[in-house]
């Protein structure tokens, strides 16, 4: 079904069409000045050039040309030739009312099917999720469902960095530890153990230990590297090894990343696509784009139109190893081969916006990828403190993710059991988990995702404002009414939408039927922050109808019946948003 303005512009373009006039001059816009009306037009004023006439002329003619009109009850010509609209009450229920029967709310599908590749996620195996890895997990989530619900097939992968000179070290300090395990017995024949010789605290300890012997040990760092050079070459004890790293690693990922309604279709990594590394830099050295530049391979990306100094894309270094940038152009290769997506999006700290540019020119320029298939980086800020520095613990360190989760939903539950004194703890400590995700999710995504943001537990914790609680305590409150009606006999199938009868309700009513102008908006621009501010408006609107209007408690039959049909179709809404953001309601707080 069209957008709300689209329908609202059809009607207007009819009336400057009949009128004598350009059609494409009657473009609908929201009105700037709400407190004079509605919406307006003024197709009128930039008609007067071209028709020699005083734009007053043209507004009061188009005005006459809408007397009649369905979609307007009020139709306004004000000088010096803007025209000021309202709308028809009748029109607007029966807009909302295609959108409930719609699938969607009536949002327009795509004509043929496309597929995206989401890359979100980006952690390193054998370290901890720490708040840095939030944005990531959490707008990637969102634009993958947004994507979906638009009517694309998105594959969602984590990209896990599992390679390199971190699985040397690991190795490195685990031969220290203990050189009797099998994995380092090159004359060894047998089965290895299926159970791992690490737990995942043991393993989130070894690296950081093995990292800081290798910057003061030169002889450690050149035994990281020639165990690094092993596994990279197939040595049958060190993938062994390495296969223990990232199961045991990939199983306490998952944990976290669930706690987080985060869920990814793929679990690669760097490693996934080494493979393809040698075809690749071969045929880009046959194709004439790879060059050597002192000792490194590289290929040049720079355009005639750059107004800023753009580097080299370097495939190799000197000493032959590969980079991110090679296992990223890698990974586009395998993606195109196996998926043929028609856009890939990645999501990373805004830091490395160089290196993707560098990399998606690197790609074109070496016909990886073909023009037709569109290359996004949504690279996003940083989480601070409440003092605008980057988020650190109380010893200076980076916040483990899994903490964070647990402050918040101990902060949840504090505020629910001084509320609610009458719930059983465990009743409440659900209750608090799922408002507590609402709080972390909606804290994070209802920032534009360039932006830097402050991490602020009291302010994201709280049931006031443009906070995840106020969102969730707005849909337990119409699941609440809702419940009652349904105890007094009334029946949610047999309800149905009915014109306002209240300026509150019909400011409701306008707000629900912005929704699929704004669906389009966050799918176009990947932009959760766009359901974020459209959830709160509606949030808004849905507490202002509810303290100005009797629900429960209207007399007339029929009229509760409309009143409560756009109850359901408010939570309908709301509750498909706060999914497209990756969190859901409770049914009571």
């Amino acid at each position: 079904m069209k957008k709300i303005l689209e329908a609202i512009s059809e009607e207007m373009k009819k009336a400057f069409a009949g009128a004598g006039y350009e059609e494409e001059l009657g473009k609908v816009t929201l009105s700037n000045r709400p407190d004079l009306c509605e919406y307006q037009c003024n197709g009128a004023m930039a008609g007067a050039k071209k028709y020699h006439k005083a734009p007053i002329m043209i507004a009061n003619e188009v005005a006459e040309q809408l007397k009649e009109s369905k979609v307007f009850s009020r139709v306004e010509a004000v000088a010096p030739g803007f025209l000021n609209l309202k709308l028809s009450d009748d029109f607007l229920c029966g807009y909302l009312k295609e959108m409930e029967a719609g699938e969607k709310f009536g949002m327009e599908m795509p004509a043929e099917e496309k597929t995206i590749i989401v890359d979100y996620g980006g952690p390193n195996v054998a370290k901890p999720l720490h708040v840095g890895h939030l944005r990531s997990a959490v707008i990637g989530e969102s634009v993958k469902r947004i994507a979906r619900f638009a009517g694309y097939k998105v594959i969602g992968d984590i990209h896990l960095g599992d390679w390199g000179l971190q699985m040397g070290l690991i190795i490195t300090e685990l031969q220290e530890r203990k050189p009797e395990l099998p994995y380092f017995d090159e004359s060894y024949t047998g089965d290895y153990p299926q159970e791992a010789p690490f737990t995942i605290a043991e393993l989130e300890e070894i690296y950081p230990t093995a990292s800081g012997k290798s910057k003061e040990d030169p002889s450690y760092k050149e035994k990281a590297m020639e165990n690094t050079f092993k596994l990279q070459n197939g040595v049958r004890g060190h993938r062994a090894l390495w296969d223990h790293i990232i199961r045991v690693s990939v199983a306490d990922m998952k944990k976290n990343y669930e706690k987080l309604n985060v869920e990814f279709d793929l679990w690669n990594g760097e490693s996934t696509v080494q493979y393809l590394l040698p075809e690749m830099v071969e045929a880009m050295k046959k194709g004439g784009y790879a060059y050597e530049s002192d000792g490194a391979l590289v290929v040049d990306v720079k355009e005639e139109t750059d107004s800023k100094e753009i580097p080299p894309c370097i495939i190799l270094k000197s000493d032959g190893a590969a980079l991110y940038s090679t296992t990223d152009l890698a990974t586009i290769s395998e993606r195109v081969t196996k998926y043929d997506p028609d856009i890939m999006i990645y999501i990373t700290d805004k830091r490395q916006s160089m290196h993707f540019e560098q990399v998606f020119r690197c790609a074109r320029k070496t016909k990886l990828v073909g023009e037709d298939v569109k290359l996004i980086h949504i690279g996003f800020g940083t989480v601070n403190g409440k003092d605008g520095k980057p988020f650190k613990t109380r010893d200076g360190g980076v916040p483990r993710l899994e903490k964070l989760i647990s402050d918040i939903d101990e902060e949840m539950l504090r505020k629910i059991m001084e509320s609610r004194h009458d719930m059983p703890e465990e009743e409440a400590k659900e209750i608090a988990d799922i408002v507590g995700l609402a709080a972390i999710k909606y804290g994070d995504l209802s920032n534009q995702a360039a932006k830097d943001y402050s991490f602020d537990v009291d302010r994201f914790t709280s049931f006031e404002g443009d906070t995840g609680p106020y969102i969730l305590y707005t849909i337990v409150r119409i699941k609440s009414i809702l419940a009652k009606y349904q105890e007094q006999g009334g029946s949610l199938d047999k309800v149905q939408l009915a014109p306002a009868i209240s300026p509150d309700e019909k400011a409701l009513m306008m707000e629900i039927a912005k929704f699929n102008t704004m669906m389009e908006a966050a799918f176009t621009e990947c932009a959760p922050h766009k359901v974020c501010a459209y959830i709160y408006d509606l949030a808004n609107a849905f507490n202002r109808f509810y303290h100005e209007t009797r629900i429960i408690a209207e007399e007339d039959e029929t009229k509760k019946a409309g009143l409560i049909a756009l109850l359901v179709l408010t939570k309908d809404v709301l509750e498909t948003c706060i999914d497209l953001l990756g969190f859901s309601a409770p049914d009571r707080m």
